[in-house]
């Protein structure tokens, strides 16, 4: 779909223009509801006209015209990156994020700026301080998050494609629930410079979009070395064994039956087209334990910097209580009685299970599991910390790990979209795309 789009754009049957004008319209019809925007790219048109002049010339770049929608938290020069908070809300960019200038080099058009949970601490929508995005596939439930408004935003069919970003499975999480396709590559293959992150050893910029080609189209634009970030490196592409791993015991974490039985029918349909491997990952079931201490105390520290005396306002006064519930904890988790007890062994257990997955992958091209355990809630449901942290449960150790995961929309329970994940060895992205079309 995404490829004809260009095709349409690159051979005049549509201007960028157009584009643009069709989704600024339906954004302005319908995005009151569903609050995927934050804020709306002013120049959005001017910009468009521009690229329409570069493909009369026949020089424009791979992504020539198309809207791409963007999470709050990162960098877009002269739009706001608030991080969907009343810390930030005034916070204009100065510069571009990598991830940007390499879209904008391809003629890409940065439509808008999207909601998400605030400073992405969230796994629902809901946490934002500029009210919650709902989901587009049925307006009561919640969309997923962090990167709630990019994966709404999309499904909504207000922009051709959309970043986020995943630190737990903050893209595929609401890719899942809103039925589109969610990539969170390998940790260092896409530059985090201008990613206002919520946890640096987890965090990685990603995409969404409608089909794989779209995903593969902006994973392969944004990805590469980036001198402002040291942790991302170019990676050496391993050979195929064309087998397909199942993590036994899987089962204990899918507290939702109907997306159990959708599991493993996709596995059976699979072992018509290729071969499946059961395979042992001995502590995924410490997914979340292992990452909440990590993530507690990176964000303790990264929040050291909203001070209010710089810019912005003091992120202890104004912060919502998801925000303040993560600083308090990494605050004493950090202190020098506790570091020992939480913080290091978190480090060693994800060092664990990395190695697990690194011994997996040995055996196997890619590990198939849901996306996520239960189904999306109602919004405003009164549900339990625990209960949202468990969103995670599969896609948390992804991250922990390093290696890509992508969600792929896997059909529907009670009219409600569900996905179903891939992960790959560490740089491997290609053979989650190649194996995802099996799916």
């Amino acid at each position: 779909m995404i490829l004809e789009k260009i095709e349409q754009i690159k051979s005049g049957k549509l201007s960028a223009e157009q584009n643009i004008k069709s989704f600024l319209q339906k954004i302005k019809r319908e995005d009151e509801e569903i609050n995927s925007f934050l804020e709306i790219n002013e120049n959005a048109i001017k910009q468009a006209k521009e690229i329409d002049k570069k493909i009369e010339k026949g020089k424009a770049g791979k992504l020539a015209g198309l809207a791409i929608a963007v999470k709050a938290n990162i960098n877009c020069l002269g739009l706001t990156a608030s991080c969907a908070s009343k810390t930030l809300e005034n916070y204009t960019s100065s510069y571009d994020a990598t991830v940007i200038e390499k879209i904008k080099q391809e003629d890409g058009i940065i439509i808008g700026i999207t909601n998400m949970d605030e400073f992405a601490s969230g796994s629902s929508g809901e946490t934002s301080a500029f009210h919650p995005t709902k989901n587009p596939k049925n307006k009561q439930l919640i969309p997923g998050g962090s990167s709630s408004g990019s994966a709404a935003a999309l499904s909504a069919d207000f922009c051709d494609l959309a970043l986020g970003s995943d630190t737990a499975g903050s893209i595929r999480n609401p890719a899942s629930h809103c039925g589109v396709y969610g990539l969170k590559p390998s940790y260092g293959s896409v530059s985090r410079y201008g990613l206002i992150d919520l946890s640096m050893s987890l965090d990685q910029i990603g995409c969404f979009a409608n089909d794989l080609e779209g995903i593969s189209l902006v994973f392969n634009i944004i990805k590469g070395k980036d001198e402002k970030d040291t942790t991302t490196k170019e990676f050496e592409k391993e050979k195929d064994k064309n087998i397909i791993g199942i993590i036994k015991g899987i089962e204990n974490l899918i507290t939702n039956k109907e997306i159990l039985k959708l599991y493993k029918e996709k596995i059976q349909e699979l072992k018509n087209k290729t071969k499946i491997k059961e395979i042992e990952i001995k502590h995924i079931d410490l997914a979340v334990q292992t990452y909440y201490p990590l993530m507690y105390v990176e964000f303790f520290s990264a929040t050291r910097r909203f001070h209010g005396r710089i810019y912005g306002k003091k992120i202890e006064d104004v912060a919502g209580p998801e925000v303040l519930r993560r600083i308090l904890a990494g605050g004493e988790i950090a202190k020098a009685e506790f570091s020992g007890q939480y913080y290091k062994k978190a480090l060693i257990v994800k060092q664990i299970i990395k190695k697990e997955f690194e011994n997996a992958f040995k055996k196997v091209d890619c590990i198939l599991l849901p996306t996520v355990p239960k189904l999306p809630h109602k919004l405003k449901s009164s549900i339990s910390i625990e209960e949202m942290y468990a969103y995670d449960a599969l896609t948390a150790p992804a991250n922990l790990a390093e290696i890509p995961a992508i969600s792929i929309p896997a059909g529907e329970i009670n009219k409600i979209p569900t996905g179903i994940q891939l992960f790959a060895g560490k740089g491997q992205e290609e053979k989650l795309f190649k194996l995802a079309k099996l799916i």
